[in-house]
């Protein structure tokens, strides 16, 4: 049978879970953000006593709670209450984890081409369906690799606002890939999406990942996922930005009621874009600016009927 306390605790972290079988609970995985819950937790114990968990499109993986916490990067506290539902004395060292973060060696740019490369010649072509530019090339620093772990994939690097890499995100050009997405491995709670290229004086758009926030071009903040990094929040509330435009998939509204009560208690002028199901990626840029130019100030009155909506 499954502790409801401990399952209550993993999705403190990780979200509300959807039940499949046997104990099992899958969620959404922030290691690699698939779109889909694809990270399955067996929240009943083994002989062994350990609680299995694997994300099927990362192949992430481990035998335990507290490994999964780990990689995910959860706050210390929740390791106390860990230990206090399973009666472990689980420590973890966060320092193991790399905060500096490399581009892959095999990283080549997609700006600098050989006419006889055929792989870059692939690459070159699925990023130009997704609508990116010459300019979108140069502005990103996007790349990608023919080998290695993120072989035939699309690598859109992340800077902060000093120009140092702290994230990257790597999506796969095959036409049927096993992995589409993967990224490194860092404290994404540390980043904020696209932050040297951000300008606080304007207003600024939320959205869900790096090709959403490249197709949407001026002032867009790729969450990478559906919820807002610390650091974010903390830049967002602490700064005299007013207007907020928050852009999440239709799948995502119980994150988007929660960034906007957030958002919205903090004084903020929030405005809420209905995507009408598509993401800013696949609309294009001349669609997206005309639902935003439409979109009305969010308010509390919204926020509560939303709610009552659910």
């Amino acid at each position: 049978m499954v502790n409801g306390i401990l399952l209550g605790l993993v999705q403190s972290v990780l979200g509300k879970g959807n039940a499949t079988s046997k104990g099992n609970y899958a969620f959404h995985c922030s290691l690699c953000n698939h779109r889909k819950p694809k990270l399955e937790i067996n929240l009943v114990p083994t002989t062994k006593n350990e609680n299995p968990w694997h994300c099927w499109a990362c192949d992430a993986k481990g035998k335990t709670i507290a490994s999964l916490f780990k990689a995910i990067k959860a706050d210390k506290e929740k390791y106390s209450e860990l230990n206090s539902i399973l009666g472990t004395t689980t420590k973890i060292d966060h320092s193991e984890f790399n905060l500096n973060v490399e581009l892959p060696k095999e990283y080549k740019p997609l700006y600098n081409l050989s006419k006889t490369d055929i792989i870059a010649k692939h690459a070159l072509s699925y990023v130009k369906k997704r609508g990116i530019t010459s300019t979108d090339i140069l502005k990103y620093q996007i790349g990608y690799c023919e080998t290695g772990r993120y072989a035939n994939k699309i690598i859109i690097p992340n800077y902060d606002a000093n120009g140092k890499l702290n994230y990257f995100i790597a999506r796969s050009f095959e036409k049927d890939p096993s992995k589409k997405y993967d990224a490194v491995s860092t404290d994404k709670n540390s980043i904020i999406g696209f932050e040297n290229l951000i300008n606080w004086d304007l207003p600024v758009i939320l959205c869900e990942g790096a090709f959403d926030a490249i197709a949407i071009k001026r002032n867009a903040i790729p969450l990478y996922g559906k919820t807002m990094s610390r650091q974010l929040t903390k830049k967002l509330l602490s700064n005299n930005i007013k207007d907020i435009y928050l852009a999440l998939d239709s799948d995502a509204l119980k994150s988007t009621l929660k960034i906007a009560g957030d958002l919205l208690q903090s004084g903020k002028h929030l405005h809420v874009v209905q995507l009408e199901g598509k993401d800013p990626s696949d609309m294009g840029f001349e669609h997206f600016t005309h639902l935003v130019q439409q979109s009305q100030e969010f308010t509390f009155s919204d926020l509560f009927s939303l709610k009552l909506s659910l």
